[in-house]
């Protein structure tokens, strides 16, 4: 393991490594899994290591603490601590691990916690390898994982362990830990000063994650500085030298304080560019936004559509996946109360096809606004489900003798296209007749609904039913 204490280079450690929590006590957030007797704290508080424990998989967002609870358990336990990442450990280092640990454990009753990052990168049989381990005790596996171990992490894995489901911080946590970062000496160590709107901008910056607000703020922190030193070169005092003292027995005097940066808002929005958004195209982050997108458009929430549209758009979506759910949601959900809708999603997606990105975001959230405020209905949706539904049921039928293909030989003399009466060569186009199989004379599948153009077409449709099926 790599030890993130403060030593003689420190100052070129990243703020987010240098306040790591050294302990449970100091991690922010994740109250829910740090109560007294769950299986982290019974982990960390077993001085002696030699009392049993569970594996856990820690599943969480980056930024969440997964690597800051492994590593205040093995500040905190009398096991030997052990750590891989699956980016660059390989079947051979697993197994070297649980030699070792099965010998710790035989020799001198002391098991060992094994700390294994991004665990979904492990193939399946490199996940194979940890099964003996940590199914004879040799090992406590601490995973961590930021995909759905479900779908990422081997069954026999699973039934072996506890998940343990990490939540995104909330701002309180974030400012705590901003705060943290600004005093201790670890840290910036006093060096700047924070103004409170600086503060909230870095939370909000974060989005929950504790990772990006300390890189924001060390970014923030280091164009402070430089633009006091700059403005002071220029007011001809010379360079105005700050540094961020790493001695963790050393005090800012007050009068250093009195003239020290200050991080302002402008500051922040000039070191952070922009918010960095957390979304994985291959992972949760992907179906939960493309969800919300969805259920806000079925909703009739346009600024929320186009909030979803936007942060798919900025996170570097496929615009012919996003073009496709349109084309689905045109049909789904708003269907024939707007019978535009589909029109204007195909060509949505022919036109993003044709002038590419960033410009085809226009065609994309002409749509989306379409759909959005279109009146919805989702009665041939559901129409056509029931019909499948009956059919795979075995409800279908011969299909009635006049209706049937006459044009092949012999057909006529099977009595096929006897009776079968010409609907164009009645005045209204429209003729009492027979159309569904016996066992399904009567269905209904499509109900259409009051909203938008479906309410002429219900009353139509009543019309015509009661024609067709000659119930004047």
């Amino acid at each position: 393991m790599v030890d993130s204490a403060p030593g003689l280079r420190s100052g070129a450690t990243p703020l987010a490594v240098r306040m790591r929590p050294r302990s449970l006590d100091e991690v922010a957030g994740q109250k829910h899994l740090l109560t007294t007797g769950s299986p982290l704290v019974a982990l960390a508080a077993d001085r002696t290591g030699e009392s049993g424990a569970v594996s856990v998989i820690l599943w969480g967002p980056p930024g969440t603490g997964k690597t800051t609870l492994a590593q205040a358990i093995a500040r905190s336990s009398g096991r030997k601590f052990v750590e891989l990442s699956a980016v660059t450990a390989g079947v051979r280092d697993v197994r070297q691990v649980m030699e070792e640990a099965r010998a710790n454990r035989d020799l001198y009753g002391v098991s060992t916690v094994l700390f294994l990052d991004e665990i979904h990168r492990f193939t399946k049989a490199q996940q194979d390898a940890l099964l003996p381990g940590v199914e004879n005790g040799w090992v406590i596996l601490v995973a961590a994982t930021t995909e759905n171990p479900s779908f990422s992490v081997i069954s026999p894995l699973l039934s072996r362990s506890l998940l343990l489901t990490l939540e995104t911080l909330d701002d309180d946590d974030l400012a705590m830990l901003v705060d943290r970062a600004v005093e201790d000496p670890r840290g910036l160590n006093g060096a700047v000063e924070l103004a409170p709107e600086a503060r909230a901008a870095i939370v909000r910056l974060a989005s929950g994650d504790a990772r990006r607000a300390l890189t924001a703020l060390e970014a923030a922190s280091v164009s402070a500085v430089s633009e006091l030193a700059q403005a002071g070169a220029a007011a001809g005092d010379g360079e105005v030298e700050v540094e961020v003292d790493d001695d963790a027995d050393a005090a800012t005097p007050a009068d250093a304080r009195a003239t020290r940066p200050v991080i302002t808002p402008e500051v922040v929005a000039r070191a952070v560019d922009r918010a960095l958004l957390r979304y994985d195209r291959d992972g949760d982050e992907h179906y939960d936004v493309i969800s919300a997108f969805i259920k806000s458009v079925r909703g009739s929430d346009v600024d929320a559509a186009l909030h979803y549209l936007a942060r798919m758009i900025e996170a570097g979506e496929d615009p012919r996946f996003i073009a496709r759910r349109i084309i689905v949601l045109a049909s789904e959900d708003i269907g024939l109360a707007d019978p535009t809708a589909l029109g204007v999603a195909v060509a949505a997606a022919d036109a993003v096809q044709y002038i590419g990105m960033p410009e085809g975001r226009i065609p994309l959230a002409q749509a989306v606004v379409h759909l959005a405020t279109a009146p919805k209905s989702n009665a041939a949706y559901l129409g056509i489900d029931r019909a499948i539904a009956d059919v795979r049921a075995g409800k279908a039928g011969r299909v009635p003798k006049h209706l049937r293909d006459a044009h092949y030989p012999g057909a006529k003399r099977l009595g096929h296209g006897k009776g079968y009466a010409y609907p164009h060569d009645d005045p209204i186009g429209v003729v009492p007749q027979q159309y569904l199989p016996d066992p399904l004379r009567g269905a209904v599948y499509y109900t259409p609904t009051e909203h938008g153009n479906e309410r002429e077409v219900s009353a139509r449709l009543a019309k015509l039913r009661r024609i067709v099926r000659d119930e004047r």
